[in-house]
Formats: C-alpha cells, structure tokens, sequence
C-alpha cells in the first residue's frame, strides 16, 4: 500500500526527466564523440540518465534500493538470452566467413545477381529467409553479410545495399509466428497470435510493396555505376579460399534446424561449431593463416577456429577491397552491443520499479479519444520507447501494457493495438544507433547505423503506413 501511494503522488511530469536527461546526454554525445556513439556515448548517456532516475527515485520519494535491484534481477533474467545471443552471432558470422559459405555465395552471387534487380533481390532473399527463420538477427549474419558483400562487389552503395537487406529482414522478423517480437506483441496484448499475423497484413504488404518499388527503380539507376575492378576481385576469392558448393552444408544445416524450430541459442552454437569443422576440412591453409602459422598443423587448425570464434576474420589477401570484404569481429566485436543491452537494463529497470514512465505516459494517455489519434499515440511513444530504452522487446511489453486498458476503454480490438506495436517498434528499433538492434546490425554489416538509416524504405514507411490504414479502413471489435 505504502508503494502504490508512493507512485500515485509521483507527478506525471517527474517519470520524464529520466527521459530528457537521456536525450540531453545523447545529443551531447554526439557532438563529444563526432557522430559515433557506438563505442561507448550512448552506454554513457545512459548510465548518467539512470544516475538520474535513481536519485529522483530513491532520494525524493524514499524507494529502496532492494526495490530497484530485484527489479534489475528480474529483467536481468529475461535478458541473458538475449545477450548470449548477441554474442553467438558474432560468433556464427566469423565462422561462415571462415569455412568459405560467404566467399562461395559471394563468389557464385556475383555471377547470378543482375545488377539492376540486386537490391529488389536482396530484399525479397531476406524477406523469405527471416520469415523462414523467424529472426532477423539471423537473417543479417548469414545472408545478409554475403548480400553485402555482393553489394560491394557490384559497386551498390552500402548504404542501399544495408538498407534493402534490413528492410526484408524485418519483414519476416515481423510476420514469422517463430519470431520472438511477434510472438510477444501478441501476447502482451491478449491476442491470438495467427490473428495477430493476419492482421499485419493489412499495413505490411503496402509497406513492402512501396519497399520493393523504391528497390527496383534505384537499382536501375545504380547498376550504371557497377564497379567492374570490384566484380574481377571477387574472382580471386577462389584462388585464396576452396569456394565449393560443399561449403553450403553449413548454411543447409542452419535452415534445417531453424525449420525444425531447434531453440535459437543451439542454432546458434551448432552452426558455428560445424562452421569450424568445416573450415578445417576444407580450409587448411586460410585457418592456420588466420593463426599466424605457414604450414598446416593441428595446432595452427584450433588456434585458427577459435581465433575467429572470439575474434573474427582477419586476413591479407592483396587488395584493401577483399580484406575488407571478409573481415568479422567475432564475439569480440558485439561487445559494444553487449555493454549497450547491460546500460538499457540498468536504465529500463530504473524507469520501471517506481513506475516512473507509467505516470508520465498514462498521464498522456487519459486524454486521447478516437481511433487514429491513438494509434498515432501508439506510434510515437513505441519510437519513443525504443529511442530510451533501447531495446524492442522491453520497449514492446512497456507499450502493450501502457495502451491496453485504453484501447479497451475506446472499444478498439486488441488486434489493433498489437499491430500497431510491430509496426512502430519492432520496425524503428533497427533505424536508433544506441538501440541494441541497431548496434547489433550495424556491427555485423560494417556499417554506422546513420549511414543505412535513410534507404530502410520499410522500415520508416511501416509506421506512417499503420496511422493511414487505420484512418482509412478501421473498424470497431
């Protein structure tokens, strides 16, 4: 009883200050750290705003500290998943790289890819992938690293070539009924997940059709520029790594197990770990290179596996073009990302033991009628959510339970209210360079988010998309 009071004498404008100090270090980090907050601004500006949180927290409204880490301790549970998770698909894009399955979908993908259809391509492979495999993540370490690489080879600007990847990735990230965020959009909101599927629909497919047309249209303005020094490079993949069709057993094995719905985290480990065996087999010389060894031997082969596993792939093959097109950074290189989901926990359970960002948005909340205005409301605070706490899925149970009651009281469908989610959160978290999301994609394709940010077609579309679609077509439960 004493902490209900305490939250209910809690003014609404007190749970935003938390918020405003995050945004004050964010900008600040920015000009500090020249654009790139990746490496430490964003962790900072977020331990500072938690600083703040906690101060206000414990010091003017008398809330325990034991209060904020049982908090802490619960959504630490939740987390450590996702975390280890991070961490192996570092892990699993070096060891792709390693075995030769990304030179060899290099190698053959420049052949087959037509220059003027690769970013229309590259988002529908994407597209069918992620919805296969109900991840993202996924998705954009195995593919999308060899799609990128392709982009290169062909003289596509990274940024749309990332974009067009991105795009389709969090099209099935979105519709699979395996992946995590639909599942979970859902459920926070009590509805049936197959009706929560086909209910996307309806924004989804006019989403990517505006996606795939922009694709279309630039990529025959950009294949004029296809880099043809670039393609003939790409040859000489073959004469440094074995590129052969047996080294997509890896990626055929992944599919199957991802088909069979085998949890994520041994997906993860189990490709990898054949990724390894594989790259012994098949890619002696390249392996026990990568450990400093000139000749084969059983030392230089572990020492080379486990190098890329922690560190990535680091070679010297003559041309500034192709070490950069089969570098990886391992486990080491989420690190950041890693750092950043810890900072957004920390922040995230500081925000909500004392219930400090639900006074303030329910506050907001109380005071919108009508359809359109909340699902516009809907959409802005997901965004907003996603730009403070910095991870979609903490951001998606925030808004599900934020919003529910209102869309109750309104006599609007929860159906609405979960799409409504997945189109603003789900979608926007890749497009935040300090969300875990963006981190994680940005450190797997080699590319500053604010770089990919503007050709995410899909991505910015989805939610402007679900705000006309539901002026336009809404009805009542």
């Amino acid at each position: 009883m004493e902490k209900e009071r305490r939250q209910k004498a809690m003014h609404p404008l007190v749970g935003l200050v938390p918020i405003f100090t995050l945004l004050a270090f964010i900008i600040i980090s920015l000009w500090v750290f020249d654009g790139d907050i990746s490496g430490g601004g964003s962790q900072l500006s977020m331990m500072f705003a938690t600083v703040v949180s906690l101060a206000i927290s414990i010091g003017v409204y008398r809330y325990r500290w034991k209060d904020y880490v049982e908090v802490m301790a619960k959504l630490m549970g939740n987390t450590a998943e996702s975390i280890a998770i991070v961490l192996l698909i570092g892990m699993l894009a070096a060891s792709w790289m390693l075995c030769g399955a990304v030179p060899t979908l290099i190698y053959y993908g420049v052949d087959i890819v037509s220059p003027s259809l690769f970013l229309f391509t590259s988002c529908v492979l994407c597209s069918i992938v992620s919805l296969v495999t109900g991840s993202s993540w996924s998705c954009v370490a195995t593919i999308g690293v060899a799609l990128y690489g392709i982009g290169s080879a062909l003289g596509v600007p990274s940024g749309w070539t990332a974009g067009a990847i991105l795009s389709g990735a969090y099209f099935g990230d979105k519709m699979s009924p395996l992946s995590d965020t639909t599942v979970l959009a859902s459920s926070s909101t009590g509805t049936e997940l197959f009706t929560h599927v086909r209910n996307m629909l309806t924004t989804t497919i006019p989403s990517m059709s505006i996606a795939l047309i922009v694709f279309l249209i630039a990529g025959f303005g950009l294949s004029k520029g296809s880099d043809m020094g670039s393609m003939s490079q790409v040859k000489q993949l073959g004469e440094q790594f074995n590129v052969s069709l047996l080294t997509l057993i890896v990626p055929a094995a992944t599919l199957v197990m991802i088909i069979k719905r085998v949890p994520a985290l041994v997906t993860l480990i189990s490709s990898s770990i054949l990724a390894g065996i594989m790259a012994v087999l098949l890619q002696p010389e390249m392996v026990c290179s990568l450990a400093g060894d000139s000749e084969v031997t059983a030392h230089g082969l572990l020492k080379g596996v486990f190098l890329s596993y922690v560190s990535g792939t680091h070679y010297s093959l003559g041309s500034e073009f192709l070490d950069n097109l089969t570098k990886t950074n391992g486990m080491m290189g989420m690190s950041n990302t890693v750092w950043l989901i810890l900072f957004a926990l920390f922040f995230g359970a500081s925000l909500v033991y004392c219930g400090m960002l639900q006074a303030a948005m329910k506050a907001l909340t109380r005071k919108i009628k009508g359809r359109v205005a909340l699902v516009t409301s809907t959409v802005f605070t997901g965004i907003g959510f996603n730009l403070t706490t910095s991870d979609q899925f903490t951001s998606i149970i925030l808004l599900g339970s934020l919003y529910k009651d209102t869309y109750e009281r309104e006599g609007l469908e929860t159906k609405l209210l979960s799409r409504t989610i997945e189109d603003s959160t789900t979608i926007t978290s890749v497009l935040i360079p300090w969300n875990s999301c963006g981190m994680t994609q940005s450190a797997v394709l080699g590319i500053a988010t604010f770089d990919y940010l503007p050709y995410c077609v899909f991505n910015y579309v989805s939610p402007f998309m679900t705000i006309l679609v539901s002026a336009m077509f809404g009805k009542k439960k």
